[in-house]
């Protein structure tokens, strides 16, 4: 199933292609990554976890890695952004920096991985 593909292709404009932005990079890092949904939202997810998601609201994009620790350990990386616990918010003008995001979604691998770990 292509949940979060379907979901982005129904986005218009700046939007579509910051959302995609956040979907790509994901699965380049984290090739393994499969289209699903967690907690009711396309996402993608990794060893039958929810790795990330991105959903537009009417004044952001709500970028939620599913895990509080990942935000805490880019604090000071996530100034200037609107942040709580299990969410970041952009804006397609001010999207995210690629390298934050980076270690937002290796971070959140890591865990996973920890997590599966036999």
């Amino acid at each position: 199933m292509d949940e979060f593909t379907d979901y982005i292709a129904s986005l218009d404009g700046s939007v579509r292609d910051a959302v995609e932005h956040v979907r790509a990079r994901a699965l380049r890092l984290v090739p393994d990554a499969e289209e699903g949904s967690s907690y009711g939202m396309a996402a993608l997810r990794y060893r039958d976890s929810p790795l990330i998601s991105a959903r537009a609201t009417a004044k952001h994009i709500g970028l939620y890695p599913f895990s509080p620790p990942a935000i805490e350990a880019l604090g000071s990386d996530l100034a200037g952004f609107s942040t709580s616990k299990g969410t970041i918010r952009f804006t397609p003008e001010r999207p995210l920096p690629d390298d934050v995001l980076d270690r937002l979604i290796l971070f959140r691998r890591d865990e996973i991985d920890t997590m599966r770990s036999p």
